[in-house]
């Protein structure tokens, strides 16, 4: 049965989050999981005279390559993807996981060394800025939420307004709060972070405040920026779990001076932590400072796509910045942690709480 929230949710990619247009190309890219959102998609892109163009991926083949690829595969993006991604004009990518622990047994520096091959692929899509990353609800997704399939569909499907008349409308018009909220961070020199274990300064000073309400992430609802890069100073806890590179990644501690994570440890995935920190010269420096805005998320999922968005917590990104925030650390790795403040946290700027407990001071989100 077509399910009508998944027509709305093409819609909104299409038409509002990278806008196509006529005669252009849009690459849509995603696991085959994700066919009926893929087919959806490709007919909203038919309707704006756009031309669809598909990379829809197997199931088991990272594992193949992991396997089977020598030396030189890791050493040049095939000439056949730079092309495709060269000549598209907008892209958008469909995560659906159908197993979510699939690279666990694999090296991390392998990991490593296809991201850094890549890495210039990843630097275009953002570079051209017109993108937009979602996920399609799997089984694989909704085990680790640790919800059945339907509730987990109910629960993602709500988290991007889905059940609300004009989804597009109702994120446009959060942008406005969002926006407004980004420029009093942009007025601002010092952000510190206080909670469990936390304590946190870092400047912002000269950076620019980006929002994000449905352009780039769905769901969307975060604030972020490029922090300065020698500026961070202080300790942080993260305490919400994430599966990332087919691990379990949880209770991550760093400790920054000058910018740089000079002691880190882990709960339980202490190696791959060291090992991403390890990966080049900027992963050990933070590419970001996002605050979550989405109170539609009830609670972490481990899946930072989600979790990230959080209304009450902040995350911090090792690795590369975006550009367009004046960001200027460059790396292989981007890798988004979240520090939940809910519960005992708080947000200054330049000494002026701006959130307790999870809620903003002054601001309606």
């Amino acid at each position: 049965m077509r399910d009508e929230r998944l027509t709305k949710l093409a819609d909104v990619m299409v038409r509002y989050s990278i806008g196509a247009r006529e005669g252009e190309q849009v690459l849509i890219t995603g696991g085959i999981a994700a066919a009926p959102l893929i087919r959806e998609v490709y007919a909203r892109v038919l309707d704006a005279g756009a031309v669809p163009v598909t990379l829809v991926s197997v199931p088991g083949l990272q594992e193949v390559f992991f396997e089977h690829a020598g030396d030189a595969h890791y050493r040049k993006t095939p000439s056949i993807m730079r092309s495709v991604y060269e000549q598209a004009d907008a892209f958008v990518q469909i995560m659906a996981p159908e197993n979510t622990r699939a690279l666990s047994g694999v090296d991390p520096e392998k990991q490593r060394a296809l991201a850094l091959r890549d890495k210039h692929l990843t630097d275009l899509v953002i570079e051209r800025d017109r993108w937009i990353l979602t996920l399609y609800p799997t089984n694989a997704l909704a085990q680790e939420s640790e919800m059945g399939l339907r509730e987990y569909e109910e629960f993602v499907f709500s988290a991007l307004a889905l059940d609300r008349e004009d989804p597009a409308a109702f994120w446009s018009a959060r942008s406005a709060e969002q926006r407004r909220l980004a420029e009093r961070l942009e007025r601002g020199r010092e952000v510190r972070i206080v909670g469990p274990g936390t304590e946190l300064t870092l400047s912002v000073e000269g950076r620019r405040f980006l929002e994000d309400s449905g352009q780039h992430n769905l769901p969307c609802g975060e604030i972020f920026t490029g922090p300065v890069e020698d500026s961070a100073e202080g300790h942080v806890y993260f305490g919400v779990p994430a599966t990332v590179g087919g691990r379990d990644v949880s209770g991550v501690h760093l400790t920054f001076h000058e910018g740089r994570v000079v002691e880190a440890a882990a709960e339980k995935g202490e190696e791959y932590l060291t090992s991403m920190l390890d990966a080049d010269e900027g992963s050990r420096y933070l590419g970001e400072l996002g605050i979550g805005t989405n109170y539609e998320i009830p609670r972490a999922t481990r899946s930072i796509l989600f979790d990230e968005k959080l209304g009450g917590t902040v995350h911090l990104a090792l690795g590369q910045s975006y550009a367009q925030t004046g960001g200027r650390n460059s790396s292989s790795v981007h890798w988004d942690l979240i520090c939940d403040l809910r519960q005992g946290g708080e947000l200054y700027v330049d000494g002026e709480l701006l959130q307790k407990d999870g809620r903003f001071v002054g601001f309606d989100l």
